[in-house]
């Protein structure tokens, strides 16, 4: 028997799986792909807005100069 390390993926085993996903219908692809993602708990806009709050990635917006106002340009409607 062939053991999986992190540092060495069972390839073999990889390739067998997905020929066999490959062979199944539509509608049995849909079920075990509803099976494995099904659980994961997606995160709500507020936990995504703290996220990316909190993460870093927009701090460089609080350094830019602010350049428009609300009297700047045409009003936008929504229809």
């Amino acid at each position: 028997m062939m053991k999986s390390t992190a540092s060495s993926p069972n390839l073999q085993l990889v390739e067998s799986l997905i020929q066999l996903i490959q062979s199944l219908s539509a509608d049995e692809q849909s079920l075990l792909l509803d099976k494995l993602l099904g659980k994961i708990p997606y995160p709500s806009a507020s936990e995504i807005a703290h996220l990316a709050e909190q993460g870093g990635s927009f701090d460089f917006w609080r350094d830019e100069p602010e350049i428009y106002s609300s009297e700047d340009g045409e009003p936008v409607t929504w229809s």
